[in-house]
C-alpha cells in the first residue's frame, strides 16, 4: 500500500491492529493471533502495561497530545503460558488441524466421541476428536474399529506450547512488516 493511500484511512474504521507479545517478546498466541485494537493498544502504553516496540506512521491526535499509533507492544508483566489450555470446539480443531481425524477434510467440521456416550464414553481430550459432518454421521455411535473407520492420530490433552506450534501453521492472510520479526512461520523468507 502506497503512502497516499495509507494516510488517506480513517484511523476510526480500525484498520491499525497491534500485535500483542508476552514481556519473552514471543506473541501470546499464534492462532488466533493475538492483537489488540489501535484503541486498546494507546490505552494500555497510557496505563503503563506494554511496551511498544514498534509503531505505524499513523498518528492520533487529541487537542494538547500527538501518537503514532503502536504497531507491536510487549507486555511488562509476563503472562504463564504453562497453563492447561481450555477445552473448546476451537482448541480441539486446532489440535487436529482444522480437519476430519477420519478422511482429512476440512469441511462442515463437527466433534466425534472415539467411545460414544451411549457406551459410556466421556466428553474430554482423549475421547474426542475433529470430525467430518459426513464421517461423523457414517460412524454414528459405534466405536472407530466396529465402523471401520480408523483415526488418523490419537487423541490427546495438548499442552499450550503444542498449540502454539500447531497455531505456527496456520498464518493470517495479513501480516504487517513491523511483526514479522516476532512471529515464525514456516514461509519462504524474501531475500
Amino acid at each position: 500500500m502506497n503512502a497516499s493511500i495509507r494516510d488517506a484511512i480513517p484511523v476510526a474504521q480500525g484498520n491499525y491492529p497491534c500485535l500483542i507479545l508476552n514481556a519473552d517478546y514471543q506473541p501470546l498466541s499464534y492462532f488466533p493471533l493475538s492483537l489488540w485494537s489501535w484503541q486498546d493498544a494507546v490505552k494500555a502504553v497510557f496505563l503503563d502495561r506494554v511496551n511498544v516496540v514498534d509503531h505505524y506512521e499513523q498518528t492520533v491526535r487529541s487537542a494538547s497530545f500527538e501518537m503514532e499509533i503502536p504497531s507491536v507492544v510487549a507486555l511488562k508483566d509476563y503472562v504463564a503460558q504453562n497453563r492447561s489450555p481450555a477445552f473448546t470446539r476451537f482448541n480441539l480443531f486446532l489440535r487436529d488441524g482444522f480437519e476430519c481425524v477420519y478422511c482429512q477434510s476440512p469441511d462442515e467440521l463437527t466433534f466425534d466421541h472415539l467411545i460414544p456416550r451411549r457406551l459410556g464414553g466421556k466428553t474430554t481430550w482423549q475421547n474426542i476428536v475433529a470430525a467430518c459432518s459426513k464421517c461423523n454421521l457414517r460412524k454414528g455411535g459405534r466405536l472407530p474399529k466396529d465402523a471401520g473407520m480408523i483415526p488418523q492420530i490419537k487423541p490427546f490433552r495438548p499442552t499450550m506450547h503444542q498449540l502454539q506450534a500447531q497455531g505456527r501453521r496456520f498464518p493470517p492472510n495479513h501480516l504487517h512488516e513491523s511483526w514479522l520479526d516476532y512471529l515464525y512461520w514456516d514461509v519462504e523468507l524474501e531475500p
